[in-house]
């Protein structure tokens, strides 16, 4: 297959909408509908889906750009560090981003204390994982992240890039991570809404599934930095490795019973104001009327 797509949408004046950005968007909105809707099933409100969003969109950036800069390229952005702030000129690492999005609930689940850190995890493993596939697309349009050589009759040629049929790795991601999300929400439904897992199961299960498929799809990958060549692995399944034993242990150990967890998985109860009735309220008025 020929593929010839122009990433830039279309332009005014100097303003061009790329497909990159609008698969974000598409991505974070669909999650933000998603988390709003298990949000308000479970108490709580419009004002906490929001906030929620907010955290989640900062530190995914923040995360993406910070892996990139740190994992793939570190000598150059320690020595010119204005440009770990130059986003725009591209740059995001996916392990950067989940690890971003993770550090961003746990201040989340700071500021509102009406679930513990796991449940709020978990309630967005889906939607994050979907967004992750709707990027794989964004790198599709823009013809990056190319696959290794193929003959296989489904090969993509990137003409923007060469004229050789390549695996569109961009592709089996993006499968991979939707069947992935689509999964993981049955999950939600049948065992984490209804209290059947410990919580950590569901990201211990999500760590393992996301980054085993990672795993495997970068052999049919090429280099995306030149360090990389000559190496068994890639900087991409380094990085995946600790996810998955990570999520080995998060699966197979029921940290809720493990003490050195409990900041994880209790909730903080907020401390009860009793409310003074309107009637007492009223009785002392009076009793200080009759003196």
């Amino acid at each position: 297959m020929n593929w010839n797509v122009d990433p830039i949408i279309f332009s005014i004046g100097g303003f061009g909408l790329r497909y990159y950005p609008l698969m974000f968007i598409i991505g974070i909105s669909l999650g933000y509908i998603y988390v709003k809707k298990r949000l308000e099933q479970n108490g709580m409100t419009k004002e906490h889906a929001e906030s929620m969003q907010n955290f989640i969109i900062a530190g995914m950036i923040i995360g993406a750009r910070l892996g990139h800069c740190l994992f793939y390229d570190p000598v150059h952005y320690l020595s010119n560090p204005l440009e770990i702030l130059q986003v725009w000129k591209g740059g995001l690492a996916s392990h950067g981003g989940f690890l971003g999005v993770l550090f961003a609930i746990y201040l989340f689940s700071k500021k509102w204390k009406e679930k513990s850190y796991f449940w709020f995890i978990e309630s967005i493993l889906p939607p994050t994982v979907m967004t992750a596939g709707f990027i794989r697309l964004g790198n599709l349009f823009n013809s990056e992240i190319l696959g290794k050589t193929t003959d296989v009759p489904w090969a993509f040629i990137f003409e923007r890039v060469d004229g050789l049929p390549r695996h569109p790795a961009q592709l089996y991601e993006s499968i991979a991570f939707f069947i992935i999300a689509f999964f993981l929400h049955l999950l939600w439904k049948k065992n984490v809404e209804l209290g059947k897992w410990h919580l950590g199961k569901g990201l211990g299960l999500t760590f393992m599934l996301t980054f085993s498929a990672r795993f495997m799809i970068e052999f049919l990958k090429i280099e995306q930095s030149a360090f990389e060549k000559g190496m068994i692995l890639n900087m991409g399944q380094i990085l995946s490795i600790p996810f998955i034993l990570i999520g080995a242990y998060l699966f197979f150990v029921n940290i809720e019973q493990l003490r050195s967890f409990d900041f994880l998985t209790k909730v903080k109860a907020k401390p009860k104001v009793q409310a003074k009735s309107k009637a007492k309220v009223a009785k002392k008025k009076k009793r200080k009327k009759r003196r």
